[in-house]
């Protein structure tokens, strides 16, 4: 992962998680504290994924809210409900071979779409982890919001 970039136009709230994370090791960050409107403080569980982009070919590094499922993740591409699919979900479909970290763990996994049932489920469990993708499903009226997991490579 040390030759990825952070991925352009971040808001500065994830670029400096980020660094928080890496230059722990990831022994901080990886709990991320947040206070969202409406809400009490939540510690949301946070990893860093690298994507290959679709285009550019550069690697990039992505802080996303996870959750766990068997011996995989699973991440939301929420974009926050905007209407169109983050830049990292493109860049999966596109190139499906990804690295993580989660924590201290640093990984390479097979990222793939989770449809049908498993999506369902796997979507309920996210709402708990993080509540307002619920609000961002019902901002994104048009499209519906991809539930990604990471299956980690032996």
């Amino acid at each position: 992962m040390t030759d990825a970039i952070l991925a352009p136009n971040l808001p500065q709230w994830m670029v400096d998680h980020v660094a928080r994370y890496q230059h722990s090791g990831g022994t901080d960050g990886h709990m991320y504290t947040i206070k969202s409107p409406n809400l009490p403080e939540m510690a949301v569980p946070s990893l860093l994924l690298t994507t290959t982009g679709r285009k550019s070919g550069q690697k990039y590094l992505f802080p996303l809210f996870y959750g766990e499922t068997g011996g995989s993740y699973f991440i939301i591409a929420s974009k926050g409900g905007a209407p169109e699919h983050p830049g990292w979900y493109r860049n999966i479909l596109g190139n499906s071979a990804v690295e993580i970290q989660v924590g201290t763990k640093k990984m390479h996994a097979v990222a793939r779409t989770a449809t049908g049932a498993e999506r369902a489920a796997l979507w309920e469990k996210a709402v708990v982890i993080w509540p307002p993708f619920a609000d961002y499903q019902k901002k994104a009226v048009d499209r519906e919001i991809p539930v990604v997991v990471l299956d980690p490579l032996a």
